[in-house]
């Protein structure tokens, strides 16, 4: 519904508003135009990302004639949106507790959208979980997730009023995303933004942790049996961003866990998910207007008038 980027990096708002035109437009083409494409939110306030590759070589990739590779239209500030002004407009058009949010860098934005006039009861209202990739369990080392805003993940945790399920580092450590996907399963495109910037990000093959990626199949398979759950409890962010995970019958909060068992379904389930193709828009047909019936088709002969039955 809402994609929002935490650092105050146009290069990551302008990729992630190509990836988003990827989907809804023509990968053989990489064309789109706006329609149906939210404005990707960016946090001006955020931590300011240097260069990487992994988003500068495919967001400077040409096709011949010399148009971007991959559709966008984010080119400067104006183009982006504010954070959780798009998150609150999106989740008030979502039936009571249908919403899935997901947080897959520092809490920053979700914190915003709390304290956003009207953010706080539009998430009780709309939003069945969060999915936080962040922390590790029971306990570890920081996660660079927390560790960038220790203020807002306490808050988070402390004032989310939907259940939380949160994806530590040792998740994204035990299953890792395999790096010979990017060479079979993305071939359909001629040209993919996620495979490039996998392959932009490090010298292939490599395989990497996949802890947001867990994050999102948990999310959009909470029914399945890909993970376990752990008891339910409460986390807290200690002053140096470490988590730590109390049991309490009533509390608010839960972790996953791998179990080594489902390891290769997880990793099956992860190259389905991020490889999928997009799914072609239905045509749309447009309604008669009222009083105005559509003739049928000159090839098709007009259905006989029915006989009248015969009454006594």
């Amino acid at each position: 519904l809402a994609v929002g980027v935490s650092s105050a990096s146009l290069d990551a708002a302008t990729f992630c508003d190509a990836v988003l035109r990827f989907y809804i437009g023509d990968p053989a083409t990489q064309s789109s135009g706006n329609k149906g494409v939210l404005p990707v939110g960016m946090a001006e306030e955020g931590t300011a990302l240097g260069q990487t590759p992994m988003l500068t070589v495919p967001l400077a990739m040409k096709k011949p004639d010399g148009q971007p590779m991959f559709a966008r239209g984010v080119r400067d500030i104006m183009d982006t949106a504010d954070v959780p002004l798009i998150f609150r407009n999106a989740l008030l058009t979502q039936q009571d507790g249908d919403a899935v949010a997901v947080l897959a860098g520092p809490a920053t934005n979700m914190v915003r959208t709390l304290a956003l006039n009207g953010g706080r009861d539009a998430i009780a209202a709309k939003v069945g979980v969060l999915v936080m990739a962040g922390g590790a369990f029971p306990s570890g080392p920081a996660d660079p997730r927390i560790r960038a805003d220790v203020a807002a993940a306490r808050r988070l945790l402390a004032e989310w009023p939907t259940p939380i399920v949160a994806v530590g580092t040792e998740v994204g450590e035990a299953v890792r995303y395999p790096g010979y996907s990017i060479d079979t399963d993305f071939a359909w495109a001629p040209a993919h933004p996620i495979a490039e910037a996998y392959r932009a990000y490090r010298a292939m093959p490599y395989d990497a942790p996949a802890q947001a990626v867990a994050a999102a199949l948990y999310a959009s398979n909470q029914k399945d049996s890909y993970f376990q759950l752990s008891a339910p409890g409460t986390i807290q962010v200690l002053d140096d961003g470490r988590t730590q995970f109390s049991p309490s019958d009533s509390g608010r909060h839960r972790y996953l866990i791998v179990d080594p068992a489902q390891k290769d379904r997880i990793v099956k389930a992860f190259t389905t998910l991020v490889s999928a193709k997009p799914i072609p828009p239905a045509p749309r047909v447009p309604r008669p207007r009222p009083g105005n019936q559509a003739a049928p088709p000159a090839n098709t002969p007009a259905e006989p008038p029915k006989p009248l039955e015969a009454k006594e």
